[in-house]
């Protein structure tokens, strides 16, 4: 398959939540996800977590997955991730609920009971509808399914991180599936879901939806460039430990604290960068890449100012989305300079509460406007969902939808295979 550029226009999860394409498969018990959660939120409502996954595991019963696993390891999967991502019990309880209506014999109107009107509206917002006319083609299905979930997650927007973390465990174990299904499912989600993380700001599971998606689309053109980093890496490992060790002697000379750290690089957005620069693999600055972590702005601009007397800038591959941030909310100093032993090294700054938003992105946001008044970025993110739905509510046809939605979700440039 080639990549093909169709279009152009004007134009962040905690870091464990993702790993590389290529590790081993993941198994967590209802204990892991409750320790998990109780980590980030001591009060949290352990008791609601627990009957969520008795009533999953006893739905779920005798049903295993494409792999051969009792079915109730997704869900709980699924569980851990929010639980990762630091949301809040009912969000959990919904997690480990969210197959139950569509796979088994317990309808919403059961879940309601149970758990209650919040926890039965997020897990139908996640449920596929379930009723097709027969004349429905399996494309129409998935874009009545899509449209189904943005119209709920335009009220809540816990709806679509549960999707997105139904949609990562189900990339991750995506081998076990025929070949054809394996395609299509990561079609839809390097077209769909991953421009959707990057338009929330949840970079992290963008990035591994993108690669997930990549090795099942172009396996030939994922392994070539799989080796070229494998190949380098004691190297390139070498050069970032020399770069860190240079930088952190130097912040600490003008008081600067700092948590320093090799950043992790991501094939689909290196096969990105050298088609669209028509460069060479040496050529991409940011193969080598560190991220400095620092208390406050004042300390950032500070930080940028011991970089660039260290090493020379390079021109033109300097941002700052502090001042002028992403429309996803993503804040941070981006530079490029010529680094040790004259290779190009790529540096990021950004405070701690900036790298949290980075990787989590609207979930952050959705849990900084618990308990207050609200949170304006987080309000104006989901006004873009909003302007959205209220401009499609006038398209009949979901499959129409899907294309608008496909051309709004990638503002800066659309890439799809064909």
């Amino acid at each position: 398959m080639d990549l093909a550029r169709v279009r152009a226009a004007p134009a962040a999860v905690v870091q464990r939540i993702t790993r590389t394409p290529e590790a081993a498969p993941e198994s967590h018990s209802i204990e892991d996800v409750v320790a998990e959660a109780r980590r980030h939120r001591p009060s949290l409502n352990v008791g609601l977590i627990e009957r969520a996954h008795e009533v999953a595991a006893t739905a779920h019963e005798g049903q295993l997955r494409a792999s051969g696993e009792p079915y109730i390891t997704h869900p709980l999967q699924v569980a851990y991730y929010l639980a990762e991502l630091q949301m809040d019990a009912e969000t959990l309880a919904a997690g480990l609920l969210h197959d139950v209506p569509e796979d088994t014999d317990m309808a919403l109107v059961d879940i309601e009971k149970r758990f209650g009107r919040e926890v039965t509206r997020l897990v139908d917002g996640v449920t596929k509808l379930s009723k097709f006319g027969s004349a429905r083609t399996m494309e129409e299905q998935q874009a009545e399914n899509i449209r189904k979930m943005f119209m709920a997650m335009a009220e809540d927007v816990r709806v679509v991180v549960i999707k997105l973390a139904d949609r990562l465990h189900n990339m991750r174990t995506l081998e076990y599936l025929p070949p054809d299904k394996q395609a299509r499912i990561a079609r839809q989600s390097i077209e769909i879901y991953a421009p959707l993380a990057h338009r929330l700001g949840m970079w992290q599971i963008k990035w591994e939806l993108e690669d997930l998606s990549f090795k099942v689309l172009e396996p030939e053109t994922y392994r070539k460039l799989a080796g070229m980093l494998a190949d380098r890496r004691k190297e390139r490992e070498s050069f970032i430990n020399k770069s860190i060790g240079i930088l952190r002697k130097e912040l600490a000379k003008v008081g600067i604290e700092a948590e320093i750290s090799g950043r992790p690089k991501h094939l689909y957005s290196i096969y990105k960068k050298m088609e669209r620069k028509g460069a060479e693999f040496n050529e991409i600055y940011d193969l080598h890449a560190i991220r400095l972590l620092v208390r406050d702005v004042k300390d950032c601009y500070a930080a940028l100012g011991v970089v660039h007397s260290l090493w020379r800038p390079v021109p033109g591959q300097f941002d700052d989305y502090i001042a002028m941030p992403k429309a996803n909310m993503y804040q941070s100093l981006h530079t490029a300079v010529i680094g040790p032993d004259a290779k190009p090294l790529e540096v990021q700054i950004r405070t701690h509460h900036m790298h949290e938003v980075s990787e989590a992105g609207i979930a952050a946001h959705w849990r900084y406007k618990e308990g207050t008044r609200g949170d304006r970025r987080y309000d104006e993110k989901l006004a873009w969902v909003r302007q959205l739905i209220d401009w499609q509510r006038e398209v009949v046809d979901a499959t129409e939808f899907v294309e608008g939605l496909k051309l709004d979700l990638f503002q800066d440039q659309v890439f799809v295979f064909t």
